[in-house]
This record gives C-alpha cells, sequence and structure tokens, in this order.
C-alpha cells in the first residue's frame, strides 16, 4: 500500500513538472528551413512573424513580404500575400515564389516532434520553421 501511494505521489509531482507543449506564438519571428520537398538555398533567410493584429510579414528571401491572417486553433489560413519588388537572383526569386504561393495554401499548423512549427496545406508537404532565436 506505501508502494502504491508513493508512486501515485512522484507519478502527480512528475506531471506537475512536465513541459507546456510548445505552441505558434504571436509577436515572435520563425525562420523557414523547408517549402515542400525541398529545403531553402544555402545562405537565403526566409522569416515569417505573426503580429497579434492579424497581420503577417518577413523576408521572403529578396524582399519583403505581408499579409492578413487568422489564427483559430489549430486552424491557420491568409489572405493574399503581398511584397516588395526587388529583383535578384533567378534562383532566389524562384525560391521567394514558391515560398509566397505556399503560404497562399496553408489550412493547419502543428509542432513536430522534434518541435519544429509546421504549416500545411490542403495537399502535399508542410512549411517547417524554426523559433528564431534573439
Amino acid at each position: 500500500m506505501k508502494t502504491l501511494l508513493l508512486s501515485a505521489l512522484i507519478g502527480t509531482a512528475l506531471l506537475g513538472c512536465a513541459a507546456e507543449p510548445m505552441k505558434l506564438e504571436q509577436e515572435r519571428s520563425y525562420l523557414l528551413e523547408w517549402i515542400g520537398e525541398r529545403p531553402l538555398m544555402d545562405y537565403s533567410h526566409l522569416t515569417l512573424t505573426l503580429a497579434a493584429d492579424g497581420r503577417a510579414y518577413g523576408n521572403a528571401g529578396c524582399n519583403h513580404w505581408f499579409a492578413p491572417y487568422q489564427l483559430e486553433g489549430e486552424k491557420l489560413t491568409f489572405g493574399k500575400v503581398g511584397s516588395t519588388r526587388k529583383l535578384c537572383a533567378p534562383a532566389l526569386m524562384e525560391q521567394e515564389k514558391r515560398f509566397l504561393q505556399a503560404l497562399e495554401t496553408v489550412q493547419r499548423w502543428d509542432i513536430s516532434p522534434i518541435e519544429q512549427v509546421r504549416f500545411w496545406p490542403a495537399e502535399g508537404k508542410p512549411l517547417r520553421f524554426w523559433p528564431e532565436e534573439g
């Protein structure tokens, strides 16, 4: 009986110490690592921030981008994406185009087993982000 009671107390204590699950945070920047099936080009820096006022923005690799978004639980959608109009190397522009088009197809988000933030389209592989340090 003592062993059972002790086990129950230890189990309860450990549950209280469990880390909170990771969540998608507003006003935090995320760094993109993958667009669907493809990793980003070396040295490209694509970011995303979800502002508390319903606007998303970041760097698309060459240009700055912006869009309205809606976040309701695990549901996440973006409106029409706009961007500045700077011209960069063709490969970087192609990657930027894939990223901006992918954002408009996002329907939900989750956290992977390795604590990576994933934005899922209706079909296909997700956009995969890491929280930016800093």
